[in-house]
């Protein structure tokens, strides 16, 4: 047990190591995830009344990441390193974290109240296809649900405290409570209030995960309180630190006003549209989490490291080691979800509600939403290795120019889809769902994931004119990976149709089995491929599955966070 605490307190003394430890936390909580998104299909299935539970989120959301985002983890981090005398809490670094706490609990608290008073007039720009009465669902859900990015707030902001004192298990364990928390509102509280125990058990998450971080925090002896005198208040460090979080928090701003527009015409589709794009989404951001997001955020204190220090070779080799990672793993799950997304969509979510036209649609979504996988996980990546550099503008312009490409695309597909039937017998055929209704929605799906490539290209180009001219390094590792990953597509889709007629399709003991004996037989040829291919990144991957983690010299890393 000991050991198994030990590697939760520490970073390893590599990427991949790193990346791999956060790669297992960041399973639990998406493993929990997926159990969330089971009890809600089940329960309620694709419907209007779930389309209003998932469009209530845009305004809580966009609020979180506009105010809470300014506080950013890694921005204040470092502010309060230089306040303390070595791991001692000063007085300094006590009353930094006050300043910090005070003014934006206040400010998100300010910013609530008024979304709270302006709530009917900004649903009414975010869902205009729905109904009054479903409008008044929805404001009435976001106005429950305004409680949780307040809670949440605080909660990164003690969150900063499990991070400075390398409490990193702790710390990964909150989105599994705010995860728990809904579950709770489907399981128990639906039945009570309806839909509004959706909006209740989110709220009661945002509480759970707030109250891990607190309880950490108290621990560690420095617990962010308010202010006693705000008119002493030094505001010019506070706004220092949000400078620096701005363009993240911009950034990341442009992507849910992108997603707000999604569903904004997903609101004059057939009704359980939204349902069916969050449902796919959500599934999507398994691989990317787990892949893309820990390899960046594994990599992001050595890129910073190297390059302050002046070590431009050793801030390649890093970007270089993490890119050729996520194209390693990224190829072969795009195409295990694409071959298997059927069988990954049913197991998951078919059950109750959830009808079989329901896991068609969602798996067709799925299908499309995994083509942008790779491109995803690299944009986190490389949009880290400017800010490591303090480049801030050139992720901030490509994003901004890719949401506004996202949002004109979405507009266009659905027009081309409505208008030509070419262009929709073709998608509809592609995708086997040319009998069923309500394919519209897919067009969503494929404007984002073309959007989000282009946001790629965009920034490969940048990079690799800032930083790494004429060089190329992950052609290799690009074609092993997409050569192993296409003999796991062949032999993944031959052995569905080999073990489809023994197992059946109507049970969930059939397709669980027929999907993950394939998906199995797929990753062995695929290791197979890369063995032959002597494959430089399988053999890394041996490496650390061997390591002794918890007797390397570890360094402790930055976690995904605000």
């Amino acid at each position: 047990m000991e050991k198994i605490l030990r590697i939760f307190t520490k970073e390893s003394g590599s990427i991949n190591q790193a990346a791999f430890l956060l790669g297992c936390l960041t399973l639990l909580s998406q493993i929990l995830a997926l159990f969330r998104d089971r009890f809600i299909a089940h329960f309620i299935g694709p419907s209007s009344l779930l389309d209003t539970y998932y469009a209530a989120f845009r305004v809580p959301d966009l609020i979180f990441i506009s105010i809470a985002s300014l506080a950013s983890i890694t921005a204040l981090i470092p502010f309060i390193v230089a306040k303390m005398d070595g791991d001692k809490v000063t007085l300094a670094a006590q009353k930094y974290l006050n300043d910090i706490f005070t003014v934006f609990f206040f400010l998100m608290v300010f910013v609530a109240l008024m979304a709270f008073f302006l709530m009917p007039y900004l649903i009414s720009f975010i869902v205009p296809g729905f109904t009054p009465f479903y409008q008044a669902k929805v404001v009435l859900l976001s106005r429950i649900m305004l409680l949780s990015p307040i809670l949440m707030g605080i909660s990164n902001l003690f969150g900063i405290v499990t991070q400075l004192f390398h409490k990193f298990f702790i710390y990964s364990l909150s989105p599994i409570f705010y995860n728990f928390g809904i579950i709770i509102g489907v399981v128990f509280l639906y039945p009570v209030f309806g839909i509004y125990g959706l909006a209740l058990g989110v709220v009661l998450g945002a509480l759970m995960h707030f109250g891990l971080q607190f309880l950490a925090a108290r621990s560690c002896g420095l617990t962010p309180k308010f202010s006693l005198f705000p008119f002493i208040i030094n505001f010019q460090d506070i706004k220092n630190a949000a400078l620096i979080s701005l363009p993240r928090t911009l950034g990341l701003a442009f992507n849910n006003i992108a997603l707000i527009f999604i569903i904004a015409m997903a609101s004059f589709l057939k009704s359980g549209s939204i349902s069916i794009f969050n449902f796919s989404f959500n599934l999507q951001s398994v691989p990317l989490n787990i892949i893309g997001i820990s390899y960046a955020v594994a990599a992001f204190p050595s890129l910073a490291k190297s390059f302050s220090s002046g070590k431009k070779e050793e801030f390649k080799k890093h970007l270089k080691e993490a890119s050729r990672a996520i194209v390693f793993w990224s190829l072969p799950a795009i195409f295990l979800f694409i071959v298997l997304r059927a069988q990954i969509t049913r197991v998951i979510l078919g059950s109750g509600s959830f009808s079989w036209d329901n896991t068609r649609l969602v798996a067709a979504s799925l299908a499309i939403f995994s083509v942008s996988i790779l491109a995803q996980g690299m944009i986190v990546l490389l949009s880290r290795s400017y800010y490591a550099t303090g480049n801030t503008k050139t992720p901030l312009l490509v994003n901004f120019s890719c949401s506004i490409l996202i949002i004109i695309l979405s507009y266009t597909f659905i027009h081309l889809f409505q208008s030509m039937q070419f262009f929709r017998f073709f998608i509809e055929s592609l995708l086997k769902v040319e009998d069923i209704p309500g394919t519209e929605v897919l067009m969503l799906p494929l404007a984002y994931s073309i959007g989000t490539i282009l946001n790629f290209i965009l920034h490969w180009m940048f990079v690799k004119k800032d930083f790494m001219p004429n060089e190329s390094f992950i052609t290799k590792t690009f074609f092993q990976s997409l050569g192993a990953s296409f003999f796991l597509g062949i032999t993944a889709y031959f052995s569905l149709n080999i073990f489809s007629p023994v197992f059946g399709t109507t049970t969930f003991w059939g397709v669980f089995l027929q999907g993950f004996i394939s998906g199995i037989l797929g990753i062995i040829a695929a290791i197979v491929v890369l063995y032959l291919l002597r494959s430089e990144e399988l053999k890394d991957l041996t490496q650390t599955l061997t390591t002794k983690f918890w007797r390397a010299k570890v360094i402790a890393p930055s976690q995904e966070g605000l």
